[in-house]
């Protein structure tokens, strides 16, 4: 008889111990997608930055230098994770993506966000919890977090160079450097809402 319960026991834990070691096989494949992604979306904006000055639109312009930031730390962190993972990736590998005006850029730019925050990161954060990788479940979480914001400014934006003009839109941004969250002057925290970092630390536009 104990001879049985140490066999089982020994089962238990051989069986404990493959469980810790199972990969996190959709998650890893999750991270590199949102590495690429945010990667991209930086690239992007930082581009439509550019198109916004050239067409007068220097508030805009700054908003997009403060959202390509954000992005660069969301894709930033997401590698961290994958590293942490034991996973090797070369890239980024930067996607395609048209400039055209700014009107058009802002709506590209809104439903990029609006596909993260309805579609892809909702996805991403399930499995990831599945698979029990809390790094990425944080990760994926500071992404969506801030994509929420981000799509609120693109439409304010929107809304008022097709309007009044850009008047009305804040002229500052700040970044929170370990999250990507992202704050108008007006609105900034004295610590992350996200990851409590301090207001000193954070990146300005």
């Amino acid at each position: 008889m104990k001879t049985v319960t140490r066999l089982l026991m020994s089962m238990s834990v051989i069986g404990l111990l493959a469980g810790c070691s199972v990969t996190p096989v959709k998650t890893i494949e999750n991270l590199k997608a949102a590495y690429n992604g945010e990667s991209t979306a930086s690239a992007k904006y930082a581009a439509f930055a550019e198109k916004a000055k050239a067409e007068g639109f220097d508030t805009v312009a700054v908003m997009f230098l403060a959202t390509s930031k954000s992005e660069s730390i969301h894709a930033g962190n997401h590698l961290k994770v994958l590293e942490k993972l034991g996973v090797k990736t070369e890239g980024p590998q930067i996607g395609t993506f048209a400039i055209l005006s700014t009107s058009e850029n802002l709506a590209d730019a809104i439903k990029g966000e609006t596909y993260e925050i309805e579609t892809m990161y909702p996805g991403f954060i399930a499995a990831a919890n599945e698979e029990k990788t809390p790094d990425a479940v944080k990760s994926f979480t500071w992404a969506i977090d801030t994509e929420k914001k981000h799509q609120s400014f693109y439409k304010a934006a929107l809304s008022a160079i097709t309007g009044a003009g850009e008047k009305n839109l804040p002229v500052q941004w700040a970044v929170c450097p370990v999250c990507g969250n992202t704050y108008d002057a007006a609105t900034v925290s004295e610590a992350c809402d996200f990851c409590m970092t301090p207001r000193a630390k954070f990146i300005t536009f």
